[in-house]
């Protein structure tokens, strides 16, 4: 007996609810996976979780808001003319305030933290968090707001079971360009090179002319603006924010980096994508309150085998000793025991330098690599 096809084996109705299921998946998760951009760019430069990184996406929304009633669009019926002038002003402008609000957090809160302990900007980003999620609170109120239906939710499949509106294709010709004109961005142009050299060594990249400050504020320029056209494409899909809405989305982008492998843009969108199905799929087939659960399974079970993530990959780190062995120390250029001084961190940090029992050092010890 010849093997059904799938289409076959599934009855007509399932099927295409099915197929409706991934397109919901594929269409929230390209949104997911916008957010998670800003995650991955600050992480693979600086190495800093930005949690602030969600609500900035939250201000964003109200800030959209804000523009279409100053231009007379809320709680009236909107032309596709008004609709258009509307929807450009605010991929125009609210990305330019979520990317300079992202950069001023960052001079003013993160900068003075670069060469402090790493829970101390963590701990920052947490506080940076709740200051935005408190202003949204002052911006939109507690209730959750109705956005504005500025573009139709009309069927283009026709009289097709499967539903696929223009707020579907909207999000995919706003989405897809910007994530591919962020990797040839990253990976040709001049800013682009400085930012996957800071990424590999920052201070070989300093010693090279790169001004690794400057390169830093673009990233978190870049990632802030990221957050706003996110922003924008949300609210007008989903028609309703709230200011807990930073907190989800961005634990949602967060676990996409992550899971995709953090610091990868490649991997953040792949991230994006799956738990956008894991979510669709898991509501329909499993109730929506196992979609939290299951979304936290998967990115265990996948971080067990590859703890670097789907596309990440393990790398060398090298790991300074405290202490030299009983003998002859290169460091001191003298015969020393277990109480002779080595560089933590190395000497080779720009402008550190550590001090020996015999002279002052410029080059560091013994090291070991481990993976």
């Amino acid at each position: 007996m010849p093997y059904l096809s799938l289409a076959a084996a599934i009855s007509p109705t399932a099927w295409e609810q099915f197929v409706q299921y991934c397109l919901i998946g594929l269409t929230t998760g390209s949104l997911i996976a916008l957010i998670a951009l800003g995650y991955t760019m600050v992480y693979g430069i600086i190495g800093l979780i930005n949690f602030a990184h969600g609500d900035l996406f939250m201000l964003g929304a109200f800030l959209t808001l804000t523009l279409l009633d100053a231009m007379g669009m809320v709680g009236i019926p909107t032309t596709s003319g008004g609709a258009v002038v509307g929807l450009t002003l605010c991929f125009l402008i609210v990305p330019l305030f979520c990317g300079g609000l992202n950069w001023a957090v960052d001079r003013i809160v993160y900068k003075p933290l670069r060469n402090a302990p790493k829970l101390a900007p963590l701990v920052s980003a947490i506080g940076v968090s709740f200051i935005f999620m408190n202003l949204g609170l002052l911006w939109g109120g507690a209730a959750d707001v109705n956005f504005p239906t500025l573009i139709s939710s009309q069927n283009l499949m026709g009289d097709s079971a499967i539903q696929f509106t223009l707020k579907d294709l909207l999000v995919v010709l706003i989405t897809v360009p910007i994530m591919v004109g962020l990797t040839v961005f990253v990976k040709f142009t001049k800013l682009g090179k400085a930012m996957r050299a800071v990424e590999q060594n920052p201070v070989a990249a300093q010693l090279m002319g790169i001004n690794v400050d400057r390169v830093i504020g673009a990233t978190f320029v870049i990632g802030g603006a990221l957050g706003g056209v996110a922003s924008v494409v949300y609210a007008v899909y989903i028609n309703t924010i709230s200011f807990q809405m930073g907190f989800q989305n961005g634990l949602y982008a967060f676990t996409a980096a992550v899971l995709g492998g953090i610091g990868k843009l490649p991997g953040a969108v792949l991230g994006g994508l799956i738990i956008g199905l894991a979510r669709s799929l898991g509501s329909a087939y499993l109730g929506e309150k196992w979609t939290g659960s299951l979304v936290f399974t998967i990115l265990i079970a996948i971080l067990v085998f590859r703890p670097s993530g789907l596309l990440g990959r393990s790398v060398q780190e090298k790991v300074w000793r405290t202490q030299c062995d009983t003998g002859w120390c290169h460091l001191c250029r003298n015969w020393s025991g277990s109480s002779c001084c080595c560089c933590s961190p190395p000497c080779l940090s720009v402008g550190v330098r550590c001090i020996c029992p015999s002279k002052s050092c410029s080059s560091p010890s013994k090291s070991f690599s481990t993976v």
